[in-house]
């Protein structure tokens, strides 16, 4: 027995390693190393060594893993000879949307991969390709993604919206670092005013998300994250210039001291008057924008840090005839369209750390918006004053996360003469509850619990008074699959300002009384499946989502008056997002299939301006802050048009090339070369010249645009 015992003793080994990261060489405290077919595993200590034990003689298989790094695999056989240094195994570090991203949108701050709630990020890395495409402003950056389509609501002014999975803009909402910044009246021009250099994250919840953000939220929202100071400091410039007349210049400024910090963000747009080939009207007009957005960090302690922030934007934007623009005014050309608007808010957000899983979050904005529309025989102007503040508790703990708040929104319009019928006053007072239970390592439900009351009630409201429940779980299946499933209702109270009434300037509106109209409601349903696994040198992610909405009493406009509409309005469909990484190479492709109707008095018609079909492909091939190419096509399946036509379906390309060194980047960018645009294809207006009816626009109208820019990092 003796005997047994010692050669027992001497089969077992031991296994030394210290895991580092591959590009910086820093240790990787907490990743794992495991032989799976002995069942043993250990994590690395603070200094990134690991040690197994209890191995026996022979040739196994050992993972090491880290979140947010590529699986490394070694075969060693055993007995194994090593000296009193350990081996040291590097891992790569994820890039893009496959890395760790920490999800601010929920309020939890946790990993994407351990929410219920269905929310997809694009990542600092995927900002930085967009930011260098269009850097002027956010519209290609949603509009290129699954589920949202962007909405073009001027044919001459440029301005648009953005819809998701079908439903018309008024049913989503942008946000800022969690807080509504472009809302009702301001939402208009909101995609041509943020320029994406200071951002770090944006975050999309595609379906009802009205328990954390109340009503507006029935199709979903999109949350725009912005840099935070860093112990590095930052100072980047950026330039570019386009050949549809366009310049961007923007600056970033961010620095960390002891106990104080700051970010300054500054940008200028301009364009010139721009008609390609000779067409009477602008596709991209005249524009002049300021923009300025300071910030003070305060990090008083280890337990109390805020911030407070500053901004403020001035547009000057003429677009319509060409000759008009230039000066060339007569008896037939007079048509245009202006819009000068001036924004201005504050930001204020504070935490208190209460202990290592609890904290109090305080935030405040408060809102001025005053947009001057103007045409040749009338003009439109009007002032938005809106406010939101909002108290929360969380509480992050092994099993059990709690959200607990309070918010307010105040939202006061004020048009001047002719047009002061059509302001209002709107108040939102409501209190929500969030909670997430992990019940095991596969299985985790999220539920939540929202009461608002508004003031004054719509007609539908017993005592201004609405509930809004809702429901999510996460499955992990297995290593490689996962699931998410759920829904909600949703609510959005009465107004006149949307996608229609932008398109018309305003004109012949008629008053909306918001106690004699109901609030459109709604219940949401989404499921997901998602696929990740490396398969050989390859890292691969296919997500499967279907979703359902059905809104209730939606607001239509008949006769230049908003009502509710006899029905519900449903939307359907399916997005496909398959994303492959191979050392260098990305590979990415999307498909959204979206099918819409109305339900309407007993009649079934297709949503117009709702394209059922839409695929988009990308290849990128990028060395890691050095060099990034990369080429990207779009297919816009055909649509219904408001005056009973179709939009034909279209194809658009474009081709990105950008070198970088350690203080300089220099790219150049192609949009839609091969030159798709509306006007090529008829008509977009009806009328005479002087003063046109404009059709729906359903296509590009600016055509093959090209820029170049450059980027100077001097921090």
């Amino acid at each position: 027995m003796a005997l047994l015992g010692c050669h027992i003793a001497r089969a077992q080994n031991q296994f030394k390693v210290v895991i580092k990261d591959d590009k910086t060489q820093q240790v990787i405290p907490g990743a794992t190393a495991t032989i799976s077919v002995l069942n043993i595993a250990a994590a690395a200590d603070t200094a990134g060594k690991v040690t197994l034990s209890n191995i026996p003689n022979g040739k196994f298989e050992i993972k090491f893993t880290s979140v947010g790094y590529f699986q490394q695999s070694k075969m060693v056989a055993f007995p194994v000879k090593q000296t009193d240094q350990p081996l040291a195994i590097f891992l790569e570090p994820q890039s893009g949307e496959l890395a760790e991203v920490t999800i601010q949108t929920t309020r939890t701050n946790q990993n994407l991969r351990d929410i219920p709630t269905r929310v997809e990020a694009l990542p600092q890395e995927e900002l930085d390709e967009k930011g260098t495409m269009r850097p002027g402003d956010i519209k290609m950056l949603l509009g290129e993604s699954t589920g949202i389509n962007v909405q073009q609501t001027s044919a001459v002014s440029g301005t648009a919206n953005f819809r998701i999975q079908g439903l018309d803009s008024r049913y989503t909402q942008l946000l800022q670092d969690g807080m509504p910044l472009y809302q009702g009246f301001s939402g208009g021009l909101s995609l041509m005013q943020v320029s994406p250099l200071n951002l770090k994250q944006v975050e999309f919840i595609k379906g009802s998300a009205s328990t954390l953000y109340g009503g507006g939220a029935i199709a979903g929202l999109v949350n725009l994250i912005s840099k935070t100071p860093q112990t590095e400091p930052e100072l980047t410039f950026l330039l570019n210039q386009n050949t549809a007349k366009g310049l961007d210049v923007s600056n970033y400024y961010a620095q960390k001291w002891q106990h104080v910090g700051t970010t300054i963000f500054t940008t200028y747009n301009h364009s010139g008057a721009y008609a390609p080939a000779n067409t009477v009207f602008t596709a991209v007009p005249k524009t002049n924008r300021f923009g300025i957005n300071p910030k003070l960090f305060l990090y008083v302690d280890d337990k109390n840090k805020g911030w407070f922030g500053v901004n403020a934007t001035y547009e000057n934007r003429r677009g319509g005839d060409i000759e008009v623009l230039n000066g060339n005014t007569d008896a037939t050309h007079q048509y245009f369209e202006q819009n000068i608007s001036y924004r201005f808010s504050t930001q204020l957000s504070f935490t208190h750390i209460i202990d290592s899983a609890s904290q109090i979050n305080i935030k405040n904005t408060i809102g001025y918006f005053d947009r001057r529309y103007a045409e040749p025989t009338y003009s439109f102007n009007a002032r938005q004053t809106s406010s939101y503040t909002e108290i929360n508790y969380v509480y992050n703990g092994k099993k059990v996360n709690w959200v607990i708040g309070a918010d307010a929104w105040t939202d006061y319009l004020s048009a001047q003469q002719p047009f002061q019928q059509l302001g209002y006053t709107l108040n939102t007072f409501g209190g929500f509850a969030q909670n997430t239970y992990k019940a095991n390592n596969w299985f985790s439900v999220e539920s939540g619990l929202r009461l608002d009351y508004n003031t004054p009630a719509s007609a539908d409201q017993q005592n201004g008074l609405i509930l809004l429940p809702r429901i999510n779980a996460l499955i992990k299946l297995n290593s490689h699959l996962t699931s998410r499933i759920g829904g909600g209702l949703g609510y959005k109270m009465p107004t006149i300002f949307n996608d229609q009434s932008e398109q018309q300037g305003y004109q012949y509106l008629q008053p909306l009384i918001i106690g004699q109209t109901k609030a459109e409601k709604s219940i949401g349903l989404n499921g997901d499946i998602n696929y990740r696994a490396v398969l050989g040198d390859a890292v691969v992610n296919i997500n499967q989502l279907f979703f359902y909405t059905r809104v209730y009493n939606p607001l239509v406009l008949v006769n230049n008056s908003f009502t509710n509409a006899n029905g519900y309005l449903k939307t359907r469909g399916i997005e496909t997002n398959v994303k492959i990484i191979m050392d260098e190479l990305g590979i990415y492709l999307g498909y959204t299939h979206t099918d819409t109707r109305q339900y309407f008095n007993n009649v079934v018609n297709a949503q117009t301006l709702t394209p059922k079909n839409k695929i988009s492909a990308d290849v990128t091939y990028e060395i890691e802050n050095s060099f990034r190419a990369g080429v990207e096509g779009f297919y816009t399946g055909s649509q219904l048009l408001s005056d009973g036509t179709t939009g034909r379906g279209y194809y658009t390309f474009g081709l990105l090339v950008q070198k970088m060194w350690k203080h300089f980047d220099l790219f150049i960018n192609g949009e839609n070369f091969t030159n798709q645009r509306q006007t090529r294809w008829g008509s977009i207006y009806t009328g005479p010249i002087s003063s046109p009816l404009f059709k729906d626009i359903y296509a590009p109208l600016d055509g093959a645009v090209f820029n170049l820019g450059v980027k100077i990092k001097l921090m």
